[in-house]
């Protein structure tokens, strides 16, 4: 129903108020809700598919079968630089407040790689690059609690 209606010439303005809104809540699931679970515990898990690969982040299912995906497996902290990609100008929004690396990195015990921010001055970057998680202290079971990772010294 119109809240109001005006004359404007020879037309009539009908206006309402408009309310956009998503009233509805999703969850995140076995596989994804133990994945955050773990991040706010400081630590991560991945998924094994049927051929013994080891996902992480984890998927509920196999991107080369389709089957749904169950078991999950510890994976560590640390890992390895896959490939990696300046980051100079940095934006409001991103991860760290100055210049980083944007890096594929493989955790100990993954077959796969995450994509997230490596903290290190870019000299340091090099592919093969060991690096370590850092998490926030306050953690709240969401991507933000893995802050970013760090050269292992």
């Amino acid at each position: 129903m119109p809240e109001e209606a005006t004359t404007s010439g020879e037309e009539d303005v009908l206006r309402a108020p408009l309310v956009l809104e998503y009233p509805f809540k999703r969850t995140t699931g076995p596989v994804i809700g133990a994945f955050l679970t773990a991040l706010r515990e400081g630590r991560f898990i991945g998924i094994e598919d049927d051929r013994g690969k080891v996902l992480c982040p984890p998927v509920e299912y196999d991107p080369a079968s389709g089957a749904s995906l169950t078991k999950l497996v510890p994976v560590g902290s640390e890992g390895e630089v896959l490939f990696w990609s300046w980051n100079k100008s940095v934006r409001d929004g991103q991860p760290l407040d100055h210049p980083f690396a944007w890096a594929m990195v493989k955790l100990d015990g993954a077959d796969t790689p995450m994509m997230h921010a490596v903290d290190a001055p870019h000299d340091v970057m090099v592919t093969g690059l060991r690096v370590r998680a850092k998490f926030a202290e306050e953690r709240i079971g969401s991507m933000d609690d893995l802050l970013c990772f760090e050269p292992v010294s």
